[in-house]
């Protein structure tokens, strides 16, 4: 459900607005509570709003660095990709034209890969990629075991680092908020909204102020969400570096 975040937003919206009305009726069948037990329900209340707030702003931090990694990893593989284009010159010329031919189309996997959504195409992308990164290695592989000299060394190590970076921006994709840590914040602010539904001293006219609460905390819920998820909800990771060299690659 994380990776739906307009879902998150609508259920957390309504789980949290039934909390808030769930705590005014079991405080309506309550007797009254003298003035120590209400000064001792709103400092409960009180601690229990500034720990959610605490979650929150840590689970927020948790999805920009997650979200700013994504976004590090997308430019540090446009430039590896570059910078082996370039390296594969100091092979020969026919293995050259080879590899860069190889290389252009798997830039164009690798911005079908940030730019895709559906499961079935992103299945077909990724084994695209696999089999371009065996040719391209077996590519490189085959002249550095015949002419293992310092200069084709760089193209070797050019090639290592296209491979490794496509392997850290899956493993930064990979990264997510853990579960542990949605249910922390859910069930702090259903206990938030309980308690502030049940600390009500009127009910009639007054349900409408507890929708202000349900409301912030599903916008929390659903931004935190949406910056978590690399292809659901509204912000990704665009791939403008991959698509600058993808277009400088296929320039005659």
């Amino acid at each position: 459900m994380m990776d739906y975040p307009l879902i998150v937003l609508v259920v957390s919206l309504v789980v949290l607005w039934c909390s808030a009305k769930a705590g005014a009726y079991l405080r309506k069948r309550q007797q009254d509570l003298d003035e120590a037990e209400c000064e001792d329900l709103g400092v409960i209340l009180a601690a229990t709003l500034t720990l959610l707030g605490l979650i929150i702003g840590f689970s927020f931090s948790m999805a920009v660095s997650r979200y700013n990694q994504r976004k590090n990893y997308e430019e540090a593989e446009a430039n590896a990709i570059g910078t082996e284009y370039f390296r594969a010159g100091l092979l020969p010329a026919a293995d050259a034209s080879k590899v860069r031919a190889m290389l252009t189309n798997y830039v164009q996997q690798r911005v079908l890969f940030y730019t895709t959504r559906g499961a079935s195409q992103l299945d077909q992308i990724d084994a695209s990629t696999v089999r371009l990164q065996s040719d391209l290695w077996s590519a490189i592989q085959t002249y550095a075991v015949a002419q293992p000299t310092p200069v084709v060394a760089l193209a070797v190590s050019g090639m290592n680092d296209v491979l490794n970076s496509q392997g850290y921006t899956q493993a930064a994709w990979w990264n997510r908020i853990p579960t542990a840590a949605w249910a922390m914040m859910g069930a702090i602010a259903i206990c938030s909204n309980l308690l502030l539904g049940y600390t009500s001293h009127r009910l009639k006219g007054d349900m409408k102020r507890f929708f202000i609460l349900p409301l912030v905390v599903s916008v929390s819920f659903f931004l935190i969400a949406d910056l978590d998820s690399p292809r659901g909800g509204v912000i990704h990771v665009s791939p403008q570096n991959l698509m600058s060299l993808s277009s400088i690659l296929r320039t005659p």
